[in-house]
């Protein structure tokens, strides 16, 4: 076998693999948009601002919420930020850092449910199964946007490893168009050959 023909057998090989590289790449890079977007727009939907910074309160001190004040929430990282220095931060002041299901607990175990200990326990439970869900929500829409951004990065070296597979594609096809892509490097074996055994 010659150079020539093992430089034309992998030439073609590593374009064959560059473009199924590049197609994975761009399938990868479609559902990062649609990770973004879907994001974006579900977020954008719910009309969620940022306090701005002139009344964001001494327990509202996270440097996210300082960095995003008075915008409208409308990315993943926004959504956690606002999930776990805002919400939560509240949350924890409504009873005394319980969660709604140890508040709903503690609101069953009481005797009398219609006494006004219950009726303030019931709105508790109330605030925070809502707050609790809320946030819920939001910390969902920020791990499907993690999902978006690792698509992303994955997109981006499936495109440079085809770039680097083609350009190698290429010198193997210029340098089988080279007089020294003549040379036998895989001499041909007769079948008389004595040798062979």
């Amino acid at each position: 076998m010659t150079r020539r023909t093992l430089d034309l057998i992998f030439s073609i090989g590593g374009f064959v693999v560059a473009a199924l590289i590049l197609v994975v790449g761009l399938v990868l890079q479609n559902q990062a948009n649609f990770a973004t977007n879907y994001v974006h727009d579900q977020l954008a939907a719910q009309q969620i601002y940022f306090t701005p910074a002139s009344a964001l309160k001494p327990n509202e001190n996270d440097p996210c919420l300082k960095e995003n004040a008075g915008k409208q929430l409308v990315t993943g990282k926004q959504a956690e930020c606002y999930a776990n220095h805002y919400i939560a931060v509240h949350l924890s002041e409504v009873n005394g850092g319980k969660t709604y299901a140890q508040t709903s607990n503690e609101l069953r175990a009481l005797p009398d449910q219609s006494s006004a200990e219950a009726k303030a326990l019931s709105a508790k439970a109330q605030t925070l199964f809502q707050g609790e869900t809320l946030r819920g929500l939001l910390l969902t829409s920020y791990g499907f946007s993690i999902f978006g951004d690792r698509a992303q990065t994955v997109a981006y070296i499936c495109y440079a490893l085809a770039f680097v597979l083609f350009l190698a594609a290429i010198a193997g096809f210029i340098h089988a168009a080279t007089k020294s892509a003549r040379r036998q490097i895989l001499p041909a074996v007769s079948n008389d050959d004595p040798t062979r055994a």
